[in-house]
């Protein structure tokens, strides 16, 4: 035995007895193992979302993905979706209740955390899945950190004011079908996806999904102009509805800003903060939405959307606004001046905007009718309302002759059928109506609340640096979806399919805004590098989205920017030889 084959220890190397012929010839791998070397693709796909997807977002990705289903022809009640944002709401319920179980635990038998010093104990990370799941007692209360006493009481508010309008049904029935659909969407809902939200990774999960809903909406709304499939509009089957049918006109509309609105927030985020090609594919998306919402002829969504564009690229820097518009302007100038793109119904649907008090259609018509309605309610009944879901009992008796009997629909499918008129199709002038200066009062001032807290937090990602600054991209979708939805309120009410958007709109607002702030010290962290509780949009006490598990790198996160000191106390390692 030679002495390169000898340890230091003076025992026989391992692979010394084998002859040099058989080590220099590798084993082949069995067949099976060749096999499963390569995995299957739906496989591969599974682990990709397993991994970018937490699987706390499934039931909020499930309610776009059912929003999409084809809706029947004069259906009532819940759709799947609202099954969805049910389950959603059961799921969050459930982990409240378990993790006040298990820190109700830990209380009885101790702070077992502290056992032998160990940080995985005390609220250290581990990967699940593509999510964090937090450990030991810090862990358990980090679900529930979010629901903060100030959140609580904001969107808290309205619940006693639309019990109060409920007892002014005209049945229990009507009072309690009206009560359950006012809290599913702007309590119920908005609260469980402010507990599922943890992070702005998290946020652009969710902002994806809508952009894919609206794009797949879009798709469908671009085939039926182009095949003369879609809904009637001036004698011809060609108004993009999407899945939603004629029923709904304002459906794909919706679907489509929100996608656009989303998107928007996505393209303007900061360099560094967001993936590198999270802005490009945002852009273009953006861009391709702009189609089908054209072709969707909703008025409504045309002001909001381009009132809220306007506002993020204000929101998101003077330059970057003056580029962008330079851009769009360019662009629109070659393709409806040079090119001719831009048909007489786009034309004249957009030149009505400005003729609806000189020469309105019977549409606007009927729209002020029912607003003059909603307002004489409200004159008679001041305080309380005239009752929950009560409007269109009260409807011919406050409103004028000039009130058609309801709106013609028909194409996409269906057959012609008029559909009654049972809102005012203003959600203020609805709720002013139905519930009164209370009702209004409360859920106006919900909103209000979620707004000034998000907009304040969308300047202050100016005045702050990072790592204590909040992601650009995340407040701009937060408060674009909100803003877009208080201005689509003055052309709209809450029903249909996709009324559910709104719950959901509300619930990222909420998250922005009520979310826990930044800059707090991260509860046991040692020495002033440790720079939060929330880092890269993650709220609540137990670590940021920069803080994951030990020797693992973190995408998109900031490095603190102070140095790292050596004591004075401490000698020097380098010594000399």
């Amino acid at each position: 035995m030679t002495h390169a084959a000898t340890h230091a220890t003076g025992q026989p190397a391992a692979h010394a007895a084998v002859p040099a012929t058989e080590a220099a010839v590798p084993a082949s791998p069995p067949v099976a193992a060749r096999g499963a070397a390569r995995p299957a693709p739906l496989t591969v796909l599974a682990r990709g979302l397993r991994r970018h997807v937490p699987a706390r977002l499934l039931p909020a990705l499930a309610v776009l993905a059912l929003l999409a289903y084809p809706a029947s022809p004069g259906a009532e009640g819940a759709t799947p979706a609202d099954a969805a944002s049910a389950v959603l709401v059961l799921t969050v319920v459930l982990r409240l209740l378990r993790e006040g179980r298990d820190s109700g635990g830990r209380g009885e038998s101790g702070a077992g955390g502290e056992r032998g010093g160990s940080a995985g104990e005390t609220g250290g990370s581990r990967e699940t899945g593509g999510s964090r799941e937090t450990g030991g007692a810090r862990g358990a209360t980090r679900f529930r950190a979010a629901l903060t006493p100030r959140a609580a009481l904001v969107l808290g508010a309205p619940v006693l004011a639309l019990a109060l309008a409920a007892l002014g049904a005209a049945d229990a029935a009507t009072g309690i079908a009206g009560l359950g659909r006012y809290l599913q969407i702007f309590v119920l809902v908005p609260a469980a996806l402010l507990l599922s939200l943890r992070d702005a990774r998290d946020v652009r999960v969710l902002a994806w999904g809508l952009v894919a809903l609206a794009l797949a909406e879009g798709g469908v709304g671009v085939v039926q102009y182009l095949t003369g499939s879609g809904a009637s509009y001036m004698g011809e089957d060609v108004r993009a509805v999407g899945t939603f049918g004629p029923g709904d006109v304002m459906g794909m509309a919706t679907v489509v800003a929100y996608g656009l609105v989303a998107a928007s927030g996505l393209a303007l985020a900061r360099t560094g903060e967001a993936p590198r090609l999270q802005r490009p594919l945002a852009a273009l998306c953006a861009a391709a939405l702009l189609v089908p919402l054209a072709l969707s002829f909703s008025r409504g969504a045309w002001i909001a959307t381009a009132a809220v564009l306007g506002l993020q690229l204000l929101a998101a820097g003077p330059r970057r606004a003056l580029a962008v518009l330079a851009a769009a302007s360019a662009a629109a100038v070659v393709l409806v001046g040079g090119l001719g793109i831009g048909s007489a119904m786009l034309q004249e649907r957009l030149s009505s905007i400005t003729k609806v008090t000189d020469a309105p259609d019977q549409s606007v018509t009927d729209r002020y009718t029912l607003w003059a309605a909603a307002a004489d309610m409200w004159r008679e009944h001041p305080v309380t309302g005239v009752g929950l879901k009560n409007f269109p009992a009260h409807r011919d008796s406050h409103a004028s002759l000039a009130l058609s009997a309801g709106s013609d629909t028909a194409g996409a499918g269906q057959d012609f059928r008029v559909q009654p008129l049972l809102s005012p199709h203003d959600m203020y002038l609805l709720v002013l109506g139905e519930q009164g200066l209370i009702g209004l009062t409360a859920l106006a001032g919900s909103w209000a609340a979620l707004l000034v807290l998000g907009v304040r937090r969308l300047a202050g990602t100016h005045r702050r640096r990072a790592p204590r600054r909040r992601p650009l991209d995340c407040g701009l979708v937060a408060c674009g979806l909100l803003v877009w939805q208080l201005v689509d309120f003055t052309y709209a009410d809450i029903g249909g399919p996709a009324t559910v958007m709104t719950a959901l709109a509300l619930g990222l607002a909420a998250w922005w805004g009520l979310g826990a702030r930044y800059g707090a010290e991260r509860p046991g962290a040692e020495g002033a590098g440790s720079y939060g509780a929330e880092g890269d949009g993650s709220y609540g006490s137990g670590g940021s989205a920069a803080y994951e598990a030990p020797g693992r790198p973190v995408p998109y996160a900031t490095p603190c920017s102070a140095p790292h000191r050596q004591p004075a106390s401490q000698p020097s390692e380098r010594r000399t030889p």
